[in-house]
């Protein structure tokens, strides 16, 4: 066979590999550049010196000497280096069938025609090796660092790489040898730019150091600027260097509109060329690239952004407005890093408040809120008019109140801003302010009221829409009102301020299509942020991630949704980010936890979650009281977990927050709770979309004892792609259908929860449990009993479920009776050989 493919993609790896385990020997050779000009050159070892000058005689001298010792494999590696005598005698052996014959070929380069015959006349089978795909690599790579691989990450070193095995493996060596590839709460991540081993430098730079001048100085220029339109980059180097460059392979040409754009064949190569330029040359090639791209229009955000980049590096002049403009540019896209390096250069070049607002935003939105605390109190608020003071106040109170959790303090810089700004223009961004404070301080009517005041004028700010937007949406997502957030939604897209600042209210949109039920469309919210999440520096991927979990979470993809959490955390717990953002992460972690039975690892995430309340995240109080109740229920406590439900009810009926309020009564229902069904109805009057009267059928249902209606709702729940609740109202009709002797009926619903539990990663829920566990028990019974069969004591179990430990006594002899079991270890025997509803 030839193996034939890129340089590193593995072939010479998989012929060792193939043929170490071949019973006989293989006698391995390698083309090479130096013996291309030696008859014979690669097989000189093999064969000895040279008997004939006669190349004919040679040649079969050759190949008797190679045939002397029988079965014979010969493995050629690189066999477009042979040369012709070589290559001939490869043929002869093949066309002849005398040995067995495995070789390698590097796509791309000029091979001789004897090699090539090979696989053209059939006398060799081609296998073209192509690089991983990127679920190969992420699978190589998490093999080699034993632990989870950070998705933002994999996307990096897919780019990087390109799927080549080569590229990644010494792309990991380098990372990890650089310190940018480190391990944080068991996820590893790569920050920084991409690092390459010097084994790797060195196979690449052989490979450059073949270039001709000209060549070699087009691609120091697109090293530098890369992709670069092929006319600047033909002006500063020349039409033919850069023709031999795409010729060579080195290159890609592609099309951006009307514009073609050249940028590195692989990202690595630009990194080694990068390694090579002194800061004397680098500074001079950033001038000559400057002087070129000033010639000609700038009027993108990302031209503007590439220009200061080279500026702030080279040896011309930096143009103050150019880099300012370009830092404000960055951060609307959400390259939070980049916004912190021009801010940083506009601000040494003199700037003043307007950079360093710049500043503190960038550095904030990168976990380093004291920072952006100290470079905003430079300035007293006492110097600056009203503009200046919005200004300052709009990220001063940004900061205070998200990222350093100090509501308090972020509510007295509000009032002073309420007091002093009286401008028609500016006084509607303060109340944008005001919508976003109150919804996180839970007080949902007002956030909603002081939206509209913002939206409901013609003509407002950019940021006063921003903010009102931020408060209005995930208000009306909570209360019920999801149904008008689109509209909401639709205005923020219409206005850039910050990029960053887009994620919550794209969480306020996918909330609240998610609670209406809507999950296709919550869908297309979220995508748009993961999209936007690719050119963003990772916060913005970890926000991303929170916005498709609530998805994942209704549709019950509990497994899918502990990775990307997981993930998500370990981002946030590397820096000093937002509570808004890790209070949510963890509530979506301990439901998806829970529903997969590991109530452990639940109460760890729960616990985390308690450490970050505060008045900064109130809002997300009755959602994290719904999580305790799944927590305390996967632990086995169902009577405790429904107390929770219905507390996380009041909670969330006190502050407006009915769409939430009917999550946590429905997720009493799925507990086993009978008497939520009026007040469900009641919500499904006023709350927005199918979901709400889906939830009140339901309760309705399991009131009743409808197990034909429990499985009819199960079946509208997963036609609505909300298959965690579909399992469950399954699981409880087969109990129903069970308890009336109805066989066929009870197999048919517990193969419908059966299968749903399985799509959704393993469900393991209080009526899962129940229908895989039909025994003549009641609720409270079966509770004690599951907890007993767990090994708590009779005093742990009444301490758990505030009840005296007589009572917890006489539950356990009731159910040993029923049961017909003495002790402990046959109930466990009973109760625990499988808690997976089974299709009986």
């Amino acid at each position: 066979m030839v193996l034939t493919g890129d340089s590193g993609v593995g072939k010479t790896t998989l012929a060792r590999h193939v043929t170490a385990e071949l019973p006989t020997g293989v006698r391995w050779v390698a083309g090479t550049e130096s013996a291309r000009s030696i008859p014979l050159g690669v097989f000189a070892h093999l064969v000895g010196p040279a008997t004939s000058s006669d190349p004919v005689t040679y040649l079969a001298a050759a190949r008797e000497s190679l045939l002397a010792d029988g079965d014979v494999v010969i493995g050629v590696d690189d066999a477009h280096l042979l040369d012709e005598l070589s290559a001939t005698l490869l043929h002869q052996l093949a066309i002849d069938r005398a040995v067995h014959i495995v070789a390698t070929v590097r796509s791309g380069e000029t091979v001789p025609d004897a090699v090539t015959s090979l696989w053209k006349d059939n006398h060799l089978t081609r296998i073209t090796l192509s690089p991983f795909t990127k679920e190969q690599s992420v699978e190589l790579v998490e093999s080699v660092l034993g632990g989870q691989l950070e998705e933002h990450s994999a996307n990096l070193m897919w780019e990087a790489s390109g799927g080549n095995a080569l590229f990644l493996r010494h792309l990991v060596d380098g990372a990890r040898q650089a310190d940018t590839l480190r391990q944080v709460n068991g996820v590893w991540q790569l920050r920084g730019r991409a690092a390459i081993t010097s084994e790797l430098a060195s196979l690449l730079e052989g490979r450059i150091e073949q270039l001709d001048g000209p060549v070699l100085g087009a691609l120091k220029y697109l090293s530098l600027c890369e992709p670069l339109d092929i006319d600047v980059l033909s002006e500063l180097a020349g039409e033919e260097a850069v023709e031999e460059a795409e010729i060579a392979g080195l290159v890609r040409i592609t099309r951006d509109g009307r514009r073609l754009d050249v940028a590195f064949h692989h990202p690595l190569f630009g990194e080694v060329i990068r390694r090579r330029l002194g800061q004397v040359s680098s500074r001079r090639l950033r001038g000559r690239l400057v002087e070129a791209l000033q010639s000609r229009p700038t009027n993108t955000p990302a031209e503007r952004i590439r220009l200061a980049d080279l500026a702030i590096e080279s040896d011309v002049e930096i143009d103050l407005t150019l880099v300012r403009t370009a830092a404000r540019d960055a951060l609307n896209l959400a390259q939070t890093p980049l916004g912190e390096r021009f801010a940083r250069a506009a601000l040494d070049e003199g700037g003043g408040l307007e950079e360093a607002e710049l500043l503190a935003r960038a550095v904030m939105w990168q976990g380093h809120p004291d920072e952006a605390r100290d470079i905003l109190a430079r300035f007293s608020p006492d110097d600056l008019d009203e503009g200046r003071l919005v200004l300052w106040g709009n990220s001063i109170i940004g900061n205070t109140f998200w990222a350093l959790g100090d509501a308090d303090r972020a509510d007295e810089i509000l009032q002073l801003l309420t007091e002093r700004v009286t401008h028609p223009a500016l006084k509607p961004i303060v109340t944008g302010i005001a919508s976003a404070c109150a919804l996180f301080e839970n007080r949902i009517d007002e956030a909603i009221t002081l939206s509209d005041t913002v939206l409901a004028e013609s003509k407002v700010l950019p940021w006063a829409v921003e903010w009102a937007v931020f408060g209005g949406s995930l208000a009306r997502a909570v209360a019920g009102r999801g149904a008008e957030v689109r509209a909401l939604a639709e205005h923020s897209r219409e206005v850039e301020v910050d990029g960053l600042l887009r994620f919550p209210t794209g969480f306020g949109e996918t909330l609240a299509l998610t609670l209406t039920g809507r999950l296709d469309d919550a869908d297309v919210a979220s995508g748009r942020f993961v999209s936007a999440a690719q050119t963003a520096q990772y916060l913005g991927w970890a926000m991303s991630g929170i916005l498709v979990a609530a998805v994942e979470l209704a549709r019950g993809s509990c497994g899918s949704v502990t990775r990307r959490m997981e993930q998500t955390l370990a981002i946030l717990d590397s820096g000093r980010f937002s509570d808004s953002w890790n209070f949510p992460a963890h509530i979506f972690l301990v439901q998806a936890l829970s529903a997969l039975g590991q109530a452990d690892r639940a109460a760890a995430a729960l616990a985390k979650a308690r450490e970050k309340s505060g008045k900064h995240v109130a809002v997300f109080g009755p959602m994290l009281a719904i999580a305790a109740a799944w927590q305390a229920a996967a632990a086995g406590t169902v009577t405790p977990a429904v107390e929770l439900a219905h507390s996380a009810a009041a909670a969330a009926r006190a502050a407006g927050q009915f769409a939430v309020e009917a999550e946590a009564l429905h997720t009493a229902a799925r507990f086993g709770d009978e008497g939520v069904a009026d007040r469900l109805a009641e919500l499904a009057e006023r709350i927005d979309g199918p979901l709400s009267d889906l939830y009140a059928r339901h309760a309705a249902a399991l009131r009743d004892g409808d197990a034909v209606e429990l499985d009819l709702c199960s079946a509208a729940f997963e036609d609505s792609g909300v298959r965690l609740s579909a399992a469950d109202s399954a699981a409880q009709a087969s109990v129903l259908h069970d308890a009336a002797d109805k066989r066929s009926a009870t197999v048919a619903s517990a193969a419908v929860a059966n299968r749903l539990a399985s799509e959704c990663g393993g469900l393991r829920t209080p009526a899962l449990i129940s229908a895989a566990q039909p025994l003549p028990l009641t609720s409270r019974e079966r509770e004690i009993a599951n907890l007993a069969a767990a090994g708590l004591s009779n005093k742990d179990i009444a301490q758990r479920l505030t009840v005296s430990v007589r009572t917890v006594e006489g539950h356990l002899f009731r159910a040993y009776t029923k049961l017909d079991v003495g002790d402990r270890a046959e109930l466990a025997a009973l109760l625990l050989k499988d808690a997976r509803p089974q299709a009986h």
